[in-house]
């Protein structure tokens, strides 16, 4: 591959219309240019990549794998700059930060929502982004800054190339609840009640997944799994629904329980102390110095245990 001194930014536009629009004449047509200027651009810029872009097929252009991958950067480029025309036209984000968390599919909504409000009422005016998603998919975002802090149920993974620093906000025992009238049809104490009833169970993403597997398996001998997730709003629907008893932190055991919106709340069948789901702060940053983070760490310590 030929060495490159510096990008040139209006062939890789060029390429970005051609690629995204999926022919030279339609790239030409949006640019107001001939498809010959755009086709001579195009060559120039592989030529100078020392790599091939597309590939004819046919009438059509089909990108190569190494084209794809620089549609991607390409992409990243481009909706970099729209964000940065965006700030430079709405006068409102000069004088209102932004501070964007992305929240770990695994990870209670309710344990997120009481961990993150508190960022909404900071003395300096902060405008508050959410991305749900799951922990790989975050980081990625949070590599290339556009994350600030990612909430999840685990330290980010050793093996990935990604700048970033785990802190345990705190942790919470694992709790069983289910719907009223789901509830009022166990029979005997607590865990033996739980024998062929319609569990629900967190999906293979939850760092508490393994242990509690082995945990039912050890206490639940007839064991009925009616369902699995990866995300933990959907266990909690499917649960509210009476489809099943499910498992959460304890620590919105209070939120769960309380009756709303003319419906009963949750019925708190039963805890199990060997089992704590912990809530990380991942973040680019060795310290907590944003006034963000600091004010979701000091809701931590309120919400969970130390």
């Amino acid at each position: 591959m030929a060495t490159v001194s510096a990008l040139n930014y209006k062939h890789l536009r060029y390429f970005w219309m051609v690629a995204r629009s999926g022919s030279i004449a339609k790239a030409a047509e949006q640019l107001h240019l001939t498809p010959q200027s755009i086709s001579g651009q195009l060559t120039e810029f592989a030529d100078t990549l020392g790599v091939e872009l597309f590939r004819r097929v046919g009438r059509r252009l089909e990108l190569t794998e190494t084209g794809n991958r620089v549609l991607r950067h390409a992409e990243d480029i481009f909706s970099a700059g729209d964000a940065l025309l965006d700030v430079v036209r709405d006068q409102s984000t000069t004088t209102v930060g932004s501070f964007r968390v992305g929240v770990s599919d695994s990870v209670s909504k309710a344990v997120a929502c009481r961990l993150v409000a508190p960022a909404l009422s900071l003395a300096e005016p902060t405008r508050l982004i959410c991305r749900e998603g799951r922990l790989a998919a975050l980081l990625a975002d949070m590599a290339i800054h556009r994350l600030d802090m990612i909430i999840a149920d685990r330290p980010m993974p050793s093996h990935l190339s990604v700048r970033g620093y785990n802190h345990l906000l705190g942790e919470s025992e694992l709790g069983v609840f289910g719907a009223p009238s789901l509830a009022a049809t166990l029979v005997g104490d607590f865990p033996a009640c739980l024998n062929n009833m319609p569990l629900l169970l967190p999906g293979e993403d939850f760092a508490v997944r393994a242990k509690l597997m082995q945990w039912l398996h050890t206490h639940v001998p007839r064991l009925h799994v009616v369902g699995e997730f990866d995300d933990s709003a959907m266990i909690k629907a499917f649960g509210e629904s009476g489809a099943g008893l499910f498992f959460a932190p304890v620590a919105i055991a209070e939120t769960l329980t309380d009756a709303h919106n003319g419906q009963s709340g949750m019925v708190l069948v039963g805890t199990i102390p060997a089992l704590r789901e912990q809530v990380y702060a991942i973040t680019t940053e060795r310290r907590l110095s944003h006034p963000a983070t600091q004010a979701i760490s000091q809701a931590a310590r309120q919400t969970l245990t130390a």
